[in-house]
């Protein structure tokens, strides 16, 4: 089976999900959360399907650039439909499907580099996997910290939009926050430490700058949870802090793989 029909219905999926969603909240009304959790489940396992085409190979498997980031849109998705069973944090689907739909196509449609598909022993292959959620987990909190600096601003200037009028309390919103950047906090550690333990040489040409970014990633991270837990940090300093690590950490992984694959060709 080709990839391309998969790809196309997930892309079609995220994107009726977020003119849907998109429009009710115009409206000042709050979207069918049944018939949200359906759209995006049903993009999900057209967007697995498609990854799943894309990436086995025979020789092992395809994560290059395009695959890698719409691997962690997968995941990214996946964490927050489960979250909302739980938690309301279904506004955080606005930002994030509409990222579904353009990674699913541009890993369909744009040429991948030239990284040779990964066929390592295990302890590699999960060092990956938690670097893949770890990567989730904080690609959720920095969306909800650009939703709650949104919605901070709206309510100081009295202008609040139908998107904010659907958001919990700010003080909600804050431990929400916290909460994603303590769990991908964590998994980011698991992460450091499996790569410790499973790869040879973390300062190899080819992962050196990959390590450094990380690792300072992490410290702000661990300053940052730091700050609330003993200084109780909040507001546009942990927003700022959590902007910061994460950017380090996106230039940790997509900075080496495009540098790797478009530009060095290793």
């Amino acid at each position: 089976m080709h990839p391309l029909l998969p790809s196309l219905a997930a892309a079609g999926l995220y994107a009726g999900a977020t003119v849907y969603q998109g429009l009710r909240l115009s409206q000042r009304n709050a979207p069918d959360k049944r018939l949200l959790a359906l759209l995006g489940v049903l993009a999900l396992i057209c967007h697995g399907l498609s990854l799943f085409l894309q990436m086995s190979q025979s020789s092992g498997l395809a994560l290059d650039f395009f695959n890698a980031a719409s691997l962690i849109a997968y995941a990214v998705i996946m964490l927050t439909l489960l979250a909302c069973i739980r938690i309301p944090v279904e506004n955080l689907l606005l930002l994030l499907f509409p990222l579904g739909c353009l990674t699913v196509l541009l890993a369909q449609f744009v040429p991948s580099g030239t990284l040779q598909p990964i066929n390592e022993a295990q302890g590699i292959v999960a060092h990956i996997l938690l670097s893949i959620i770890a990567y989730g987990m904080l690609t959720i909190a920095v969306f909800q910290a650009l939703l709650l600096l949104l919605q901070d601003h709206q309510l100081k200037h009295k202008h609040p939009s139908g998107l904010i009028k659907n958001f919990p309390p700010l003080q909600t919103m804050e431990s929400l926050l916290f909460g994603f950047l303590w769990t991908g906090w964590i998994m980011l550690s698991l992460s450091l430490l499996s790569g410790a333990i499973f790869i040879d040489d973390l300062f190899a040409q080819h992962l050196v700058h990959k390590t450094i970014l990380s690792s300072f990633a992490w410290i702000v991270f661990a300053i940052l949870l730091w700050g609330r837990f003993q200084l109780g940090w909040r507001g546009h300093k942990a927003i700022r802090l959590t902007l910061v690590g994460f950017c380090l950490l996106m230039l940790a992984y997509f900075g080496s793989k495009l540098v790797r694959e478009f530009i060095l060709h290793i």
